[in-house]
């Protein structure tokens, strides 16, 4: 049963800011939610504004979407967790759902990550709904012409609307690890690629790409 219009803070948790894999995951979720009261939140720093602070003390629904570093969340967005955890912040009747992308092709490579955010929930006093890890984050700036839950984004589409689903209903559920409707041995090549005309541009041959320091 899907809850009435509720207050949905949905945080970007990468350095990247709008310019981010995570951003163009929150723009398909605000597409699935735009029935809901929608803030989103850019923090690069632990400094908060204090009507920031009241407006996420008081959301029905917190939804944290940020890249994985190291099999872990970003060090800016762990302190942003921190100062939340210290200043209370977090209401306890706040629902708190994830999601998280990375560079590897497998999904499940941000269980780390995730499981991370359900422990800080749980130390926060606060309700854990779900998290959704989503492998080849890389290939989603090239996809934006591509509807969501077609060709390589079909797995998406699929997660998405099951996780936007349980959002709306206030619902828990399993955790769901997604890899792309790609080829992988492709998205090994594209990427293999993408580092050595990075290295040309910025003065380096491909050996260097493999030079001990």
């Amino acid at each position: 049963k899907e809850v009435s219009k509720m207050k949905i803070g949905i945080i970007n948790g990468s350095p990247r800011g709008k310019k981010s894999n995570s951003e163009i995951l929150i723009k398909y979720l605000c597409s699935l939610l735009e029935e809901h009261q929608i803030n989103k939140y850019y923090l690069f720093s632990s400094k908060i504004h204090s009507e920031i602070k009241s407006e996420i003390h008081n959301a029905d629904v917190l939804i944290f979407s940020f890249p994985l570093y190291i099999d872990s969340i970003p060090s800016s967005l762990l302190d942003i967790l921190l100062k939340f955890e210290e200043e209370k912040i977090i209401n306890s009747k706040t629902k708190i759902y994830c999601i998280v992308n990375n560079g590897f092709f497998e999904g499940k490579q941000n269980q780390l990550a995730i499981l991370q955010m359900k422990n800080w929930c749980q130390k926060t006093g606060a309700e854990w709904g779900q998290g959704v890890g989503i492998g080849a984050g890389e290939i989603l700036s090239y996809l934006e012409r591509v509807p969501l839950g077609k060709g390589p984004l079909k797995n998406l589409g699929k997660v998405l609307n099951l996780f936007s689903g349980n959002i709306k209903a206030l619902k828990s559920d399993s955790e769901i690890y997604i890899n792309p409707n790609w080829s992988r041995l492709l998205y090994w090549t594209q990427g293999t690629v993408s580092w050595i005309i990075k290295a040309r541009k910025n003065g380096l041959k491909m050996r260097d790409l493999f030079r001990k320091i």
